[in-house]
């Protein structure tokens, strides 16, 4: 991915199911599990989840190849925890990552594999990302093109 900006777009179907566009003229249809939505597609808290994983995983398999081993198969499963905010909202209080790896376990692989090991974490852009926070900034603009929130 190259420095810059891209823009997805997101039209509500029925209900809380919206389907979402992406960039590259991929989509996605998302919603809320029952009882608030008919469990169409996954919610952001699940896609926020599947990011972090694909992206540490994506992330592990880049440095293993770049440092020549041989990496058969990755398994990730994210383990993520919701709890309620001092306000009583509903918020994500951390996951846990873990990728289980079918490596290359020779001797001449030892110190590769060990500074992918080092380095892997650090160039996840989603999970780097969402650990030192950023900014997100929010407006609303009714069907008459005037701004009301934002």
């Amino acid at each position: 991915m190259a420095d810059g900006q891209f823009t997805i777009s997101m039209e509500q179907l029925n209900d809380f199911e919206f389907k979402v566009k992406f960039d590259d003229g991929k989509e996605l249809l998302m919603d809320e599990p029952e009882p608030i939505g008919s469990g169409q597609g996954p919610n952001p808290t699940r896609l926020i989840s599947a990011a972090i994983g694909y992206c540490l995983s994506g992330s592990l398999f880049f440095a293993l190849q770049k440092a020549r081993v041989d990496t058969k198969i990755l398994k990730t499963t994210v383990t993520t925890q919701v709890t309620r905010s001092e306000k009583g909202r509903l918020r994500i209080s951390g996951s846990k990552v873990s990728i289980n790896a079918e490596l290359d376990q020779s001797e001449n692989t030892i110190n590769r594999r060990q500074k992918s090991l080092e380095l892997f974490e650090d160039f996840c852009v989603a999970t780097q990302s969402i650990r030192n926070g950023f900014d997100v900034e929010v407006e609303v603009i009714d069907q008459n093109g005037k701004k009301i929130h934002g």
